[in-house]
């Protein structure tokens, strides 16, 4: 939850740092970034995060393996005023067990869902890879809670910012490897698991990573 006590909500505009898709261009859209152990930021410690945008203009992701803890899905529908209370065991299965992730230090009071791109909103929703989308406004929730969402979902409160270079400068560091993304990495239930799935993913061995700075 947020820590200043807000109520989430869910915008109707687009994430702060969203732009054109860049990738292409050197970035980094649609991958994931593993943090490493070298990281030394307590708010990324072991993270595993979905890259939305990346740009010269700076970069903004969602963390997809750290659980928001004190909400589920139909008690946020609940607070948002989509459902009533009692209608929470009416709720279809995807929506019962839909994730709620702490999705970053930044906005926490604001909700970021990342979806699989069967479910577009024109002008709301960002197209990021051909699997992979992003909608930030508060109708994807009602489909969800209808059952009219999209197949894969995961709802994340704050995102993750970085400044234009910052990125490049902390994976330059050795604070972040990245990796193509992989869909049930993303969307998967086994959360906790996310962190080290990733580092297998990429061929590295857990165990061999020390908190030294160096290339794994």
């Amino acid at each position: 939850m947020d820590p200043e006590g807000k109520k989430p909500r869910i915008g109707r505009r687009k994430a702060a740092g969203m732009g054109d898709n860049s990738a292409g261009r050197g970035y980094l859209d649609g991958q994931l970034l593993i943090a490493m152990p070298v990281m030394g930021d307590p708010r990324f410690e072991r993270s595993v995060i979905y890259l939305c945008a990346h740009s010269s203009e700076g970069a903004m992701g969602i963390i997809v393996n750290r659980p928001a803890g004190s909400i589920d899905f139909p008690e946020l529908l609940v607070q948002l005023d989509i459902i009533k209370k009692a209608d929470q065991i009416k709720l279809p299965e995807n929506a019962e067990s839909m994730k709620v992730l702490k999705g970053g230090p930044v906005d926490t009071g604001r909700g970021f869902v990342l979806h699989s791109s069967d479910f577009f909103i024109k002008d709301a929703t960002l197209k990021i890879d051909d699997g992979i989308c992003l909608t930030a406004t508060v109708d994807i929730l009602k489909a969800i809670a209808k059952g009219a969402g999209p197949k894969h979902a995961i709802l994340a409160l704050g995102y993750a910012g970085w400044a234009p270079g910052q990125l490049e400068n902390e994976i330059q560091d050795n604070g972040w490897l990245h990796c193509d993304a992989d869909p049930d990495l993303v969307f998967g239930s086994d959360v906790e698991e996310k962190y080290l799935r990733a580092l297998r993913k990429i061929g590295i061995d857990p165990g061999m990573l020390s908190n030294e700075a160096g290339h794994a």
